[in-house]
């Protein structure tokens, strides 16, 4: 087998659905390379931030994608993926709300998606690849050996951010992230962009009211690999 025809399973979803928990457990129990696509774009609004650039200088965010030093490192149970941007670790500069909308809008840009798409490509590696993202299985793997969309009611994602946010420390409320869930939510299903949607081929999960394990347990079933 090639490098490049090595096994894919690809999770789309939206945010708060459960995919970077989903993708980690997936990848440490086969064995398999990991990529947190929408941390490319996150990493993306942060170094563009970092270096003073607008977000609607669409030619200086193509530069800052293109020129990203990115690696991701697993992490024990039900924590997220560890990012390394130029060699420092960034996994709580890139989950704030604010580089999380940053990220939203920087994913519209066509341009931006296509200076990061072989970027994604080139995690395809034996002995496979699980890809998390938003076009995972409809964009950039699109003949992927399992094609998985999980998701969430809206509900159900804000209070998990929620939680998560209480946890991290941080004062918001729970409508307030409901509401930015929602804005996100249409902005994500109706970018021109590859938008949120479905593959044909994916198997749509509701991961809402299920355990994480149950998940898994859905996933694995999905990839045919239980």
């Amino acid at each position: 087998m090639s490098e490049s025809s090595a096994p894919v399973i690809t999770v789309d979803g939206p945010g708060g659905s459960g995919k970077g928990t989903i993708t980690q457990m997936l990848a440490k129990k086969l064995g398999w390379h990991l990529l947190d696509s929408g941390a490319l774009y996150r990493l993306t609004a942060l170094a563009a931030t970092r270096q003073n650039v607008p977000l609607d200088n669409e030619p200086a965010l193509v530069r800052v994608a293109a020129s990203l030093d990115v690696a991701f490192e697993p992490t024990p149970e039900g924590e997220p993926v560890k990012v390394i941007l130029a060699g420092k670790d960034v996994t709580t500069d890139i989950r704030t709300e604010a580089c999380g909308n940053k990220a939203s809008c920087i994913a519209a840009i066509q341009s931006v998606r296509d200076a990061l798409l072989q970027r994604q490509r080139d995690f395809q590696l034996k002995p496979g690849l699980v890809a998390d993202g938003r076009d995972m299985g409809t964009v950039v793997f699109p003949d992927a050996t399992t094609k998985i969309f999980l998701t969430a009611s809206a509900q159900e994602r804000a209070h998990r951010r929620f939680s998560q946010l209480k946890a991290a420390g941080v004062d918001v409320s729970i409508d307030a992230v409901l509401e930015e869930i929602r804005v996100r939510d249409e902005r994500d299903m109706n970018r021109s962009a590859a938008p949120l949607k479905p593959a044909d081929d994916a198997q749509v999960i509701d991961s809402t009211g299920l355990s994480i394990q149950e998940v898994l347990g859905r996933c694995m079933a999905a990839a045919g690999r239980i």
